[in-house]
């Protein structure tokens, strides 16, 4: 079951200073699936991107887990100024987190950095996990829904801007920002990018990146090997197209 595979783990906040916990997945315990075209890892009874928020319960502070702690005076000072006077208490699921609580909790993480001014990457990875979620809440309908394709289409919807989000913002980055980016190198970004304009049908952008990719030979083995498989199939993806 979903609730076996999570723990709550300890945080204090680095804006109020109260200490809370925060559901998190247990380190090897999920089963890996496999993953999808952009990254996106899957694993057997539970979505992982439902835990990798973590939001003061009492500020209203949030971010990614790798990100939470990582704060100046100046940020502090901007979250405390206009997270924290608009932010409602709210709780979540006691044993897991449902995808309406995890979509709440990504979207104060995003506030958070715009309020905090957080780089082009940072914000560009919360896009992505968000899209994620869309993805797997999509997937993952009560059996009662599984034919509401109104529903389907909204959420479908709300994962393509969130892709094209991520995209715009993970571009900036690479010129801007150093490497390694969200913990990834130049060549697992330059890959992820391919991938992301390969699901918004930006074929001709998709191309030139995964294309570099593949001749580099400085690129770790499992992402040559990824990209010239991308290849082939934003391939096929531009004839069907045409």
């Amino acid at each position: 079951m979903e609730k076996d595979l999570l723990l709550d783990k300890s945080y204090q906040c680095p804006v109020c200073g109260a200490a809370f916990k925060s559901k998190t997945v247990k380190s090897g315990r999920a089963k890996s699936t496999g993953s999808d075209l952009d990254l996106r890892p899957k694993y057997s009874g539970i979505d992982v991107a439902k835990y990798e928020a973590v939001v003061c319960p009492e500020c209203g502070y949030g971010a990614l887990a790798k990100y939470f702690a990582e704060m100046t005076s100046a940020q502090i000072k901007r979250i405390k100024e206009k997270i924290t006077p608009q932010f409602i208490k709210k709780e979540y699921g006691r044993d897991i987190y449902s995808y309406e609580d995890a979509i709440d909790r990504y979207k104060l993480a995003y506030a958070s950095a715009l309020a905090k001014e957080a780089k082009a990457s940072e914000k560009a990875y919360i896009s992505l996990k968000m899209a994620w979620l869309m993805r797997g809440m999509r997937e993952n309908l009560p059996k009662e829904e599984e034919d509401n394709e109104t529903k389907k289409k909204e959420l479908a919807g709300q994962e393509e801007k969130l892709l094209q989000n991520a995209a715009s913002g993970f571009m900036e980055a690479r010129m801007k920002e150093d490497f390694p980016m969200c913990g990834m190198d130049e060549f697992t970004v330059d890959y992820l990018l391919a991938a992301l304009y390969t699901e918004l049908e930006k074929y001709e952008d998709a191309i030139k990146l995964i294309s570099n990719v593949i001749v580099n030979r400085e690129a770790p083995t499992r992402i040559r090997e990824k990209g010239k498989e991308l290849k082939e199939i934003i391939g096929e993806k531009s004839k069907n197209k045409s």
